[in-house]
């Protein structure tokens, strides 16, 4: 019988943490991925994304985000890809981690976004997932560059790069909704990579990696 995986490779695909299992969301997680994205993830007015879409009502929050993850599978290429990964700790949808590149194959740079509902954040989740997806990269992608940013005020999240090894990669002005924020961009090289000491333990890579074309 044909599997999820035969037909789109990357549904096999599985990175295991001490406390953390990411995985591609499925149509079946997304129920989950609304329910904790309602739950709250940041306070009002005060938006972590450049596109406020945490702050949609109810009834248009949820058709948005998944439209948004059928777009990134509808989009995924060897040239421009994006796979989003939710996060989950035991049976707790915790939120989505995502690893992307645009011309992987030459350029060997990925890049990174998330986020967590408030009742995971201050618990040390942010950093471990985002280590998942960069060990990743660098070990089994053969990364040499992961980039990622946040606005200047957002602590958490520079925190989070920071600790990780990230270094200041310039700033930049974006619109943020309605606003313009500075923006910092930050980059991650395996040597400048300050490593967890824990082992990450994957699945389904060398489907992923074929149909990546690498």
């Amino acid at each position: 019988m044909t599997s999820l995986a035969d037909i789109w490779p990357p549904f096999a695909f599985t990175l295991t943490t001490p406390r953390l299992t990411l995985r591609p969301i499925l149509d079946a997680d997304i129920p989950a991925a609304v329910s904790a994205a309602r739950s709250g993830i940041h306070e009002p007015g005060k938006s972590p994304f450049s596109t406020p879409w945490a702050e949609l009502p109810d009834d248009e929050l949820a058709p948005n985000m998944a439209r948004w993850y059928w777009r990134c599978r509808a989009g995924f290429s060897r040239e421009d890809w994006t796979l989003l990964m939710g996060v989950w700790q035991d049976d707790e949808f915790l939120g989505v981690q995502d690893l992307g590149a645009r011309n992987f194959a030459v350029l060997r740079t990925v890049n990174t976004g998330s986020w967590l509902k408030k009742a995971a954040q201050g618990r040390g989740v942010g950093k471990e997932m985002r280590a998942a997806v960069v060990c990743y990269a660098f070990d089994y992608l053969q990364a040499e560059v992961a980039e990622s940013e946040a606005a200047a005020w957002n602590r958490q999240s520079l925190g989070v790069s920071l600790g990780l090894g990230y270094e200041p990669n310039g700033l930049a002005r974006h619109t943020w909704g309605t606003k313009v924020e500075e923006v910092q961009k930050v980059r991650l090289t395996p040597e400048s990579f300050k490593r967890p000491d824990w082992t990450l333990h994957v699945q389904g890579h060398e489907g992923l990696k074929s149909y990546l074309g690498l």
